[in-house]
């Protein structure tokens, strides 16, 4: 069996799930998982589309972002996958897309307000949103600065990356991550939910109240606290 087959089929099966769940459209977007007791990670070639992609087309960068193995170039966004692997090692998969809605907020610069249960079984805080790249960043090396515009924002709004798992990346779009490449796709899937729920909210509401606390402490719990019931055992 060729050395990195595992990563490249879970990245394959990542990738495929995005169009199948409305999350991309054409090439817009990518899915990655990581292999850390390697220092690798299995993504996307770069604008190749879905229905032409196979596990033998996943391309492996180290956490560098340099080529380890495959005859694509990677997908344009690797060395933002490739910060994000580096500095936060409980990351197992990482998906980027252009979802509609979690890019509008994204676009117009705005944290997702917690309105709702929904929002509360996942998170307990705003699903954040950096601020746009200054131009010296831009100028510079554009996606290796994103991986450090999504991380420096956590690390200002003191937030834990293994507790809230996506942000939207102002002016451009959502990036989910998980400790599995299964959970990025959940976490991507949800969050493109949660942002047209909120958005439809604002519609129809422009002063909706956000979610009180003693909801979203009793909904997140029950998923994720100590005394958890939802699903089986």
């Amino acid at each position: 069996m060729e050395k990195y087959s595992a990563i490249r089929q879970s990245a394959y099966a990542c990738n495929m799930q995005l169009p199948h769940l409305g999350l991309v459209l054409f090439t817009f977007g990518n899915a990655s998982v990581a292999d850390h007791a390697e220092g690798v990670f299995a993504i996307k070639p770069s604008g190749v589309a879905y229905a032409d992609l196979t596990p033998e087309k996943m391309v492996v960068v180290d956490f560098d972002g340099s080529v380890v193995a495959g005859d694509l170039r990677p997908s344009s966004d690797t060395k933002t996958h490739a910060v994000l692997y580096k500095h936060w090692p409980a990351i197992g998969g990482i998906v980027h897309t252009h979802s509609t809605y979690a890019t509008a907020w994204a676009q117009s610069q705005r944290d997702i307000p917690i309105y709702g249960t929904t929002h509360a079984d996942h998170l307990t805080a705003d699903i954040p949103c950096a601020p746009p790249m200054a131009d010296g960043q831009i100028a510079g090396n554009y996606e290796y600065e994103t991986g450090f515009q999504i991380i420096n924002h956590f690390e200002q709004q003191q937030l834990d990356y293994r507790e809230v798992e996506m942000i939207l990346v102002g002016n451009h779009a959502p990036f989910t991550w998980g400790a599995t490449g299964e959970k990025a796709v959940y976490n991507s899937a949800v969050l493109e939910y949660v942002a047209k729920m909120a958005a439809l909210t604002e519609q129809i509401n422009p002063r909706a109240p956000r979610l009180k606390d003693s909801l979203i402490k009793k909904h997140y719990e029950r998923k994720h606290g100590p005394d958890s019931y939802y699903g089986q055992s």
